[in-house]
């Protein structure tokens, strides 16, 4: 047995070499961008790859590349179930609501005068999303009719762009206020307002579709949940400072008191439902019931290594740090072994 890994930086692969290398598990380095890939895998039994939404190469055949290999009969991470709705905000609501998980109530137009009339008798305020971007990326709060209607016009006409220079710029100062991130990454920021980024220029404006929540008020922050091969871990992310959005704040609560049992409960339903091999799923609360916002199966490896422990799917606590990537590897291997019996 061995498994094929991809290498990239900032990604999970580093992670899965290590404990690869540890345990003395079989691995050995591909380059997926390569065009002789199918070959470099002859002699693997899985793929591996933690492609990144935001990368213009990986937007391109990522999720081609693994189906491809998985129904040619061998095992991939992420694989279908798992990661045909990353970063598809559209294909997460059908996903979801056809899945019967308790979702935020969600919209999706593709005619303009349907949304318009729907503007008309629907209540504010509404959560715009635009169906890529991570990190609260993309993400608005409509106040009322007009200001859904001017959405709506720009949707079905020359659409969105990907990259947003003055929106970047300005979450860069906020973190570089509370030391996220240095002096270096606001002047990139500033140098981006003259010119967009490779991601926006392959991807094109998104348009010709309108999507919008319903805004479930009274939240100061959100659960994230991340289930991998049944244990799950979680984080409390506390909202911006004069803002309604949770996602990429970098305040960040890891203790056990805040997090709900029936909300780790329902996301171990959630993750078999979906048949994930990794589920993020993001919830804000309705009077104390968990609605779904969104899911992925990606994260950022350092916001969790603070975490105090996690759950198995029997909701019994394990105290202590643990190796959420190293459970990625022991997945794929339990689905080798398993297509060898």
């Amino acid at each position: 047995m061995k498994i094929g890994i991809h290498h990239s930086d900032n990604s999970f692969s580093e992670s899965w070499i290590k404990y690869c290398e540890k345990e003395n598990i079989p691995f050995k380095i591909v380059d997926c961008y390569r065009n002789d890939i199918i070959k470099q895998l002859e002699d693997c039994d899985g793929l591996m790859w933690h492609f990144h939404q935001a990368n213009s190469k990986d937007v391109l055949f990522a999720k081609q590349l693994l189906y491809s290999v998985q129904m040619a009969g061998k095992k991939v991470f992420p694989d279908f179930n798992t990661a045909w709705h990353f970063d598809d905000k559209v294909g997460q609501k059908y996903l979801l609501e056809a899945a019967g998980a308790p979702f935020v109530p969600s919209y999706v137009f593709y005619d303009e005068n349907q949304a318009l009339e729907w503007v008309e008798t629907t209540q504010f305020p509404k959560v715009f999303k635009l169906r890529r971007g991570a990190g609260s990326a993309h993400v608005q709060l409509v106040e009322n009719e007009r200001e859904a209607q001017k959405l709506i016009n720009k949707a079905f006409g020359r659409g969105f762009r990907q990259y947003n220079a003055w929106a970047n710029l300005k979450e860069r100062w906020r973190k570089f206020k509370r030391k996220q991130v240095g002096l270096k990454s606001v002047l990139k920021g500033i140098v981006r307002l003259g010119y967009t980024t490779d991601f926006d220029r392959v991807v094109g404006r998104e348009k010709g579709y309108i999507y919008f929540q319903d805004f479930i008020a009274d939240n100061d922050h959100d659960i994230r949940v991340i289930v991998i091969d049944g244990k799950a871990f979680a984080i409390k992310r506390l909202v911006r400072k004069n803002d309604f959005r949770a996602s990429g704040s970098g305040a960040i609560l890891y203790g056990k008191d805040n997090f709900d049992l029936n909300t780790i409960k329902l996301s171990f339903q959630i993750s078999r439902e979906l048949k994930s091999q990794c589920l993020a799923i993001d919830y804000v609360f309705d009077e104390g019931h968990p609605l779904v916002v969104e899911v992925s199966y990606g994260f950022v490896e350092e916001g969790y290594n603070s975490c105090e422990g996690y759950w198995n799917e029997e909701l019994k606590w394990h105290e202590g740090n643990f190796n959420p990537q190293g459970w990625m590897v022991q997945k794929l291997i339990k689905c080798i072994r398993q297509n060898s019996y």
